[in-house]
């Protein structure tokens, strides 16, 4: 068995310590202090293309907040799952275990709120996950407004979070701390691998020539790198192997991307997969055409500024391809 540990070989395993953003954490912690203090801490933005680090790092950094302070709370929502008031209000509230009394199909939303607002005891952080896809932002502007509630929001671009944004929710978040995350280096991305194999592998099990193939194949994106080390690793025990071969990365590197693309195909919901679907049909489409199609699909569609959002996510994820922009605007499908 090379596998010693397999939990370090997920992609959402938060580690001792978090590599190569130390100016991140570091910033993150600065703006968090207010709350050692029981003050209120400024709305936060994290931002940056997926696999840099992001949600491993706010979720370090309160596990942080967690150790030093006797009462605090946090909770971690995926706005891509959890993408409109309700579910929003709702996942807040189970984070401190207020939804004992909530039904799900008959609770009225602002009753949601109005419990949420009761809240007052440890300060309690929201890391609100792909925040860009909220179909409705006035959660924001009612969670910036608790006293003891405060929101961390993550995205890839700081456009798609404040874009044709509701002015009454921007001018309550447009002076967020923005904490701007790049895409690692293959340098840096050998460094992560290096830890995760010594924490979750034998340690004769890689060598580091292979963990720096891996790390040039993963395109600055930590979640495909710890992915092709992951395939790599249960291919050598399913092959009852001792050690990770080249030829065995080889046939992960593509396995690793396989999967990352199929988990973020599983995240759309109706309309992006409407959408989605019609843009892999056409192989190459304008946005009118392919607002017009998915309209005639749906019974009951979306806004347009809604659509811009969901193709600008999907591009992001390398699901499909934008490019020109206005009227010379056009998707493509990915191979």
């Amino acid at each position: 068995m090379i596998v010693q540990d397999a939990r370090v070989l997920r992609d959402d395993f938060i580690p001792k310590e978090v590599v190569h953003r130390d100016s991140e954490v570091q910033e993150l912690s600065r703006a968090l202090e207010p709350l050692v203090e029981n003050e209120q801490a400024r709305n936060i933005l994290l931002y940056g293309p997926p696999g840099t680090g992001k949600t491993c790092l706010s979720q370090y950094v309160m596990e942080k907040l967690e150790e030093e302070l006797l009462d605090f709370n946090y909770m971690y929502i995926n706005c891509w799952e959890n993408y409109n008031r309700f579910k929003v209000l709702y996942k807040a509230l189970e984070g401190v275990g207020k939804t004992l009394h909530v039904h799900r199909q008959s609770t009225p939303t602002d009753e949601l709120y109005s419990k949420l607002k009761d809240y007052d005891r440890a300060p309690y952080v929201l890391i609100l996950d792909e925040v860009d896809q909220l179909e409705d932002e006035k959660v924001l502007y009612d969670l910036q407004g608790l006293n003891n509630v405060h929101i961390v929001m993550i995205a890839n671009t700081q456009e798609s979070v404040f874009y044709n944004m509701d002015d009454r929710v921007r001018s309550r978040l447009i002076d967020s701390k923005r904490i701007q995350f790049k895409a690692y280096t293959s340098d840096q991305l050998q460094d992560i691998l290096m830890d995760r194999a010594e924490w979750g592998l034998d340690s004769s099990a890689v060598d580091s020539s292979l963990i720096k193939k891996i790390a040039l194949s993963s395109e600055g994106d930590a979640r495909i790198a710890i992915g092709v080390l992951r395939a790599a690793a249960r291919m050598a025990e399913e092959r009852d192997k001792k050690e990770i071969t080249r030829d065995m990365i080889q046939e992960a590197v593509p396995e690793a991307k396989d999967n990352n693309k199929k988990k973020n195909e599983e995240k759309l919901n109706n309309h992006q997969e409407k959408l989605y679907e019609i843009v892999n049909e056409e192989e190459e489409i304008q946005p009118g055409d392919l607002y017009e199609k998915y309209r005639e699909a749906m019974d009951e569609p979306k806004s347009d500024r809604m659509l811009r959002k969901y193709l600008q996510k999907m591009d992001h994820y390398n699901l499909i391809e934008a490019e020109g922009e206005g009227r010379w605007r056009k998707y493509r499908s990915v191979e």
